[in-house]
């Protein structure tokens, strides 16, 4: 049975986009996924697992009992992005999680969406994202809880335009292709910024595509507009020599959130700590150390220092505590991407939060 729902993994896994797919043991070698196809392929496993159930007792216990081991594993698989790859580079994690027998597994992500799919089929136990990616996780059924919210940073988003365009404001967008990754930080920035001009989300063609696709469908010239998020924006403003038509300054209010599968956050509170705690170390020393960070990134990333100093600079550092304020903020996003009818069913996104208890078990200091 568990090599038959295995097999129909696979098969819906290379129908919607992933690429590479290594064996039962490790299951995603992860390359960028359509949203669609990881919302349907979430689906997917949930439907295959749930008969998996009905069908064999037995087969539950043995999953539980492996997932159970997995969880409590030495190797923590932190998923994270471009814009957030500083922590590996620094090494702070491996130096903290070493005395206790604990080793990080690194695993990169073209945006938030993909990194949760991810972690909902437990290829990853954490990682960040912009808020919009959990909202829609949870309407797909992902078991993810939220762990602490990063520092919002307006002006490391923005919408860019070709130089010579046309659209000289927000409302020459109606009718135009503005390219977007579905279900991205960027994705609720597009949304807001319309509605703040007076257009409907329905005035323009959004194009879903991932960070790589949309510059180059930028570059084609087949799209009209791109939103879009540091340090992809940096680049395209010195590299393709794009313009900004408007930033998230004054809009956006959020930063995004850390992450974690529900089961390793309850199982693993010590080592969540310790990850918050070198998390906010590191935020700290960045803000102070603009020049040193953009310095540390910039062969990593592959982008000229110029350029990585343009996003450094104008990046808001910092850790911040899940509060009611926050909650309320998230609730907010997820009725908007409801009402627009791009969220399959309503939510509440405390039922994706943890305790108050939790929550100060794993940094009161933040």
């Amino acid at each position: 049975m568990i090599s038959l729902i295995f097999q129909r993994f696979i098969a819906a896994l290379k129908r919607f986009g992933v690429s590479q797919v290594a064996n039962k043991n490790k299951i995603l070698s992860v390359v960028p996924v359509p949203i669609t196809g990881a919302f349907i392929t979430g689906l997917c496993l949930s439907v295959l697992f749930a008969a998996c159930t009905a069908n064999n007792a037995s087969n539950t216990t043995a999953v539980s009992t492996n997932n159970s081991t997995q969880a409590k594993a030495s190797v923590v698989r932190f998923g994270y992005q471009k814009a957030a790859i500083i922590i590996k580079a620094k090494g702070v994690l491996e130096k903290r999680l070493q005395p206790e027998g604990k080793s990080v597994q690194w695993i990169e992500f073209p945006a938030g969406p993909q990194l949760l799919e991810a972690m909902n089929v437990g290829s990853i136990d954490f990682g960040h994202t912009g808020e919009t990616p959990p909202i829609f996780a949870q309407a797909a059924g992902a078991s993810i809880a939220y762990i602490a919210g990063i520092a919002a940073n307006p002006p490391g988003q923005a919408i860019l335009v070709p130089q010579n365009s046309k659209i000289k404001t927000i409302a020459d967008l109606k009718g135009k292709k503005i390219a977007v990754q579905k279900a991205s930080s960027a994705h609720y920035l597009l949304v807001q910024i319309l509605e703040k001009a007076g257009l409907q989300y329905t005035d323009i063609q959004p194009v879903f595509l991932p960070p790589a696709d949309a510059r180059a469908a930028f570059l084609k010239g087949s799209i009209d507009g791109w939103a879009i998020w540091d340090p992809f924006y940096a680049a395209a403003e010195q590299s393709i020599n794009a313009r900004v038509l408007i930033t998230g300054e004054g809009i956006s209010k959020q930063g995004g959130y850390y992450l974690a599968s529900r089961k390793f956050a309850t199982e693993n509170s010590e080592t969540i700590k310790a990850i918050l705690e070198e998390i906010k170390n590191l935020e700290d020393w960045s803000d102070k150390h603009r020049d040193e960070v953009a310095a540390t990134l910039s062969p990593v990333l592959g982008i000229d220092l110029e350029t990585m100093k343009k996003a450094t600079q104008r990046k808001n550092f910092g850790v911040v505590p899940i509060d009611d304020n926050l909650i309320n903020l998230q609730q907010q996003v997820a009725d908007k991407f409801y009402d627009l009818k791009l969220l399959p069913k309503q939510i509440n996104v405390k039922q994706a939060m943890l305790s108050p208890e939790q929550y100060a078990a794993f940094s009161p200091k933040i």
